[in-house]
């Protein structure tokens, strides 16, 4: 599958797998970035991608992100295969969970991208499910 990346600073690498068996892609930020304690900071991605039909973006976190104080403030990105404009560049929305200033320097790797194939459903209301119950939040133990 080809992906169409479209770079805004082309002094920063193309995203890329760092090992042979990565899952995801990791993303740059493109400036430098200060993000008060307890506060969101947008860092822009330094890209724009054109999906394969069929296909939508994940953004999660490299799993070294919370060692910098910072975690995803939605949890995840979905980025859709419709958002795919020149000037339509991923960013990632960063909570400060520290109560020190922290900053994300251009060229620093921080979020992650996964390519994932889309199936729309058909979405049917109904009355009842007919199936049963499991009880709930950790209902099959600890």
């Amino acid at each position: 599958m080809k992906l169409k990346i479209k770079r805004f600073d082309e002094t920063l690498p193309l995203p890329e797998y760092k090992t042979d068996k990565a899952a995801a892609l990791d993303l740059y930020a493109r400036v430098d970035v200060a993000i008060s304690p307890g506060k969101i900071g947008y860092v822009p991605l330094n890209i724009a991608l054109e999906l394969p039909e069929n296909y939508w973006a994940l953004l999660a976190a490299r799993s070294s992100l919370h060692k910098r104080g910072l975690m995803m403030a939605n949890g995840i990105g979905v980025g859709d295969e419709d958002y795919c404009g020149d000037n339509d560049e991923y960013r990632a929305v960063l909570f400060n969970f520290t109560d020190q200033e922290v900053t994300v320097k251009k060229g620093e790797r921080i979020v992650q991208l996964i390519i994932l194939s889309r199936e729309k459903v058909e979405v049917e209301g109904v009355i009842e499910l007919n199936n049963n119950d499991r009880g709930g939040f950790g209902s099959t133990g600890i």
